[in-house]
């Protein structure tokens, strides 16, 4: 499924302790849209859905729509902060290409 970077769950961490409502995970899938045409979504969710697979993380926990698991199978996600700004990143062993930004990709 998809590896988290101690980095990344940190970031995560931090996300869930300044949210306003009670969170039952981070969900991540994959939507249409971005340069390369398919990209990278990321949500706090309050209750998780009927079907969703789920990823225990420890602290939290990832959800994923069927939709989006063979897409995300093998993706490692970090969370980068440096002086040209700080966000999540992704290796995605399923893209075929990517866009500069890193936040697009097509399969």
């Amino acid at each position: 499924m998809i590896t988290l970077t101690e980095s990344a769950k940190s970031a995560i961490n931090r996300f869930i302790s300044n949210a306003d409502k009670p969170t039952a995970g981070l969900r991540i899938r994959v939507e249409g849209g971005g340069c390369a045409g398919l990209k990278y979504s990321l949500k706090l969710e309050e209750q998780g859905l009927d079907g969703d697979q789920q990823v225990d993380c420890g602290a939290f926990t990832v959800l994923i729509d069927d939709a989006s698991a063979p897409l995300l199978d093998g993706v490692t996600m970090d969370f980068v902060d440096s002086m040209e700004g700080s966000g999540f990143t992704f290796v995605n062993p399923n893209a075929s290409s990517g866009c500069s930004c890193g936040k697009s990709f097509a399969c």
